[in-house]
C-alpha cells in the first residue's frame, strides 16, 4: 500500500531519529518542556527503536517498540523537539500556500509531471488537450471540476492500466481486478484478493512515479508487506526507485483541483 498521507516520512527523519532505545535513559527528562509537543499517535510494533514522523496535516506519530514505557517515549520526543516544530511548520506552511483551482485562464493543470495552461474557450463540446493546452468550453465552466476530475479518470484508466499490464506481463505477474479510485492520500493498493486499485490523481506525476506506484502494488502480489524482502523486490523490478518515491512525497500536495 502506498499511503503518503503521507506522510512526509523522510528517509532524513529516520536516520535523526531511528536510535537504539536504551540511549534515552542517559537524558534528563523534563515534562514542563513537552507543552509544545503533541504527541497524535503512538503506533506499537516488534521493532527495537523509536521513530517518528510527520504526516502531511503535520500531525506527531511515533513509532515505538511494544513494551517501551512512556517515560522513554517523552524524553524521545522531548530530544527531537526541535526537528518535530521545524518539520511542522515547513508541512503546513507548504499546504498553506495551495489552494483549488479556480478554472481561469492561464491556470496550470498536471498531467503525466508537466504543467498545461488552461484555455477557456468560446465553443467546443468537451475539455480537450491539445496543442499543449487545456481547452474548456465556456459552457462548461461552472461545472468544470467535475470536467477536469472525469477526464483525469479516464485517461488514468487507460495510462496506468496500460502500465500495469506492460509490467505484470514483463514480470510475470497476475492480478485480478483494475480499478480508479477517488482516494487523495492513497496513491495504490493492492488487496489480499490481488485487485488493484490507482488514483485518478496518480495521472499528474511523471511516468516514472506512475511506474514506481505500479510496480509498488504488483510487488505486493507477492508480498503482502512491508518487510525487507518486499523492499528488495521492488528494488529488483524498478532499481532506481527511491527517486521516484522522494519525488512523490515532495509533490504530493500539488495534486489538488
Amino acid at each position: 500500500m502506498v499511503k503518503l498521507e503521507k506522510d512526509i516520512k523522510l528517509q532524513k527523519a529516520f536516520e535523526e531519529t531511528g536510535e537504539i532505545l536504551d540511549n534515552c535513559q542517559n537524558e534528563r527528562f523534563d515534562p514542563r518542556a513537552m507543552t509544545n509537543v503533541k504527541i497524535d499517535r503512538i503506533i506499537r510494533s516488534k521493532r527495537r527503536t523509536v521513530s517518528l514522523e510527520i504526516t502531511r496535516d503535520a500531525r506527531l506519530v511515533v513509532r515505538a517498540p511494544e513494551a517501551v514505557p512512556w517515560k522513554y517515549i517523552e524524553e524521545f520526543v522531548l530530544r527531537k523537539q526541535s526537528w518535530i516544530t521545524d518539520k511542522q511548520r515547513f508541512v503546513r506552511e507548504r499546504y498553506y500556500h495551495v489552494r483549488p483551482k479556480a478554472f481561469i485562464d492561464g491556470e496550470e493543470f498536471l498531467y503525466l509531471g508537466d504543467a498545461y495552461r488552461l484555455s477557456i474557450t468560446e465553443e467546443g463540446e468537451q475539455l480537450l488537450l491539445l496543442d499543449r493546452e487545456f481547452h474548456l468550453p465556456r459552457a462548461y465552466r461552472p461545472g468544470a471540476r467535475t470536467v477536469f476530475v472525469n477526464w483525469y479518470k479516464q485517461q488514468a484508466y487507460l495510462k496506468i492500466k496500460e502500465r500495469v499490464d506492460w509490467y505484470a506481463g514483463l514480470f510475470g505477474l497476475t492480478y485480478n481486478k483494475f480499478s480508479i479510485t477517488h482516494a487523495q492520500r492513497l496513491w495504490g493498493s493492492c488487496s489480499a484478493r490481488n485487485n488493484l486499485h490507482f488514483s485518478w490523481r496518480l495521472v499528474m506525476a511523471p511516468l516514472h512515479v506512475v511506474d514506481y506506484v505500479v510496480i509498488h502494488e504488483l510487488a505486493h502480489l507477492k508480498e503482502k508487506n512491508h518487510s525487507k524482502k518486499f523492499w528488495d523486490k521492488v528494488s529488483t523490478m524498478l532499481p532506481d526507485y527511491k527517486k521516484s518515491l522522494t519525488w512523490l512525497k515532495e509533490n504530493e500536495h500539488l495534486f489538488m483541483i
